[in-house]
């Protein structure tokens, strides 16, 4: 009797740790065991709402994001902000379903929310990007944090392919790598390992992903160098996707992910760094 309460406890407590890791699925009772258990970590997945060719849904970019999220914290345990789908997608504004927010807007809404998930208690926020027109804006982001003192710190997953890995990949690719950079092979494989039941395959050859290239200006960066290229919004041949390439490709994405978060909850040396980097800005102003 005594060996099945002590079992029927530690069941308790187990089921106890056992809380949901997005944030709209938390209870305000279970936030303390939450903010302990992620080690106040918490990812902001961000993606965008757009056309991906003629044949995957506009929440591609959002849908990536979630799965890699929900994935690797089953591994790893952090704390999952809902769904973000306000970022830079002005060069799809042409397409239906497009969902692009003024510039200023776009930086005020993500400075309010990181602002608002540390006041929560989280002092590491984890950045998860799925969007490719949105890391120049993320990394300026992060580096604008210097601009004022925080106590938070805010990171962005940026992982570096392993040539390894790449070649395995290669191996398995049917199309260009180089042309393949919006709803082509890539990107339609792992969707259709994550969720096929979206993915209209039939359709991915009515319209034509090609680089038109419109433009050469050698040397020079221009706003619409992508509408120039990829008038349709399409980029690739997503008709020669398939699903093992996907499972490859996000198995690979997640496994990165739980490593980065495991970084993440260890690190005690990036906060210090930065306070005493404001320490000294703050004194620089005493000085003067």
């Amino acid at each position: 009797m005594r060996l099945f309460v002590i079992l029927l406890l530690f069941a308790s407590s187990a089921f106890a740790q056992d809380i949901p890791s997005r944030w709209d699925e938390l209870t305000a009772s279970d936030w303390p065991k939450a903010l302990e258990k992620s080690a106040r970590t918490c990812i902001l997945p961000i993606g965008i709402l757009e056309k991906h060719g003629p044949h995957a849904p506009l929440g591609s970019d959002l849908i990536h994001v979630r799965e890699w999220a929900a994935r690797a914290t089953k591994n790893e345990y952090a704390v999952v902000f809902p769904d973000y789908f306000y970022g830079q997608v002005y060069e799809a504004q042409q397409q239906p379903g497009t969902f692009a927010l003024p510039s200023r807007l776009v930086w005020d809404l993500l400075d309010a929310t990181v602002e608002e998930i540390a006041r929560n208690g989280f002092d590491k926020i984890v950045i998860v990007n799925g969007h490719g027109g949105s890391p120049q804006l993320l990394r300026y982001f992060v580096q604008s944090q210097l601009e004022k003192r925080r106590d938070y710190v805010v990171y962005f997953f940026d992982p570096v392919q392993d040539p390894a890995f790449t070649a395995k990949v290669n191996k398995m690719r049917k199309t260009d790598p180089a042309g393949d950079q919006h709803a082509g092979e890539r990107e339609t494989s792992t969707l259709l390992y994550l969720r096929p039941d979206l993915v209209k395959q039939e359709r991915a050859t009515q319209e034509s992903g090609e680089n038109l290239k419109r433009l050469d200006l050698p040397n020079l960066y221009t706003g619409i160098w992508w509408y120039a290229s990829y008038p349709n919004h399409y980029a690739g041949e997503g008709a020669k996707a398939k699903r093992e390439l996907g499972k490859l490709l996000t198995e690979n994405q997640v496994e990165a992910l739980t490593q980065a978060l495991k970084v993440v909850k260890a690190d005690t040396k990036t906060l210090e760094i930065q306070k005493e980097y404001f320490d000294r800005v703050d004194q620089l102003g005493e000085e003067n």
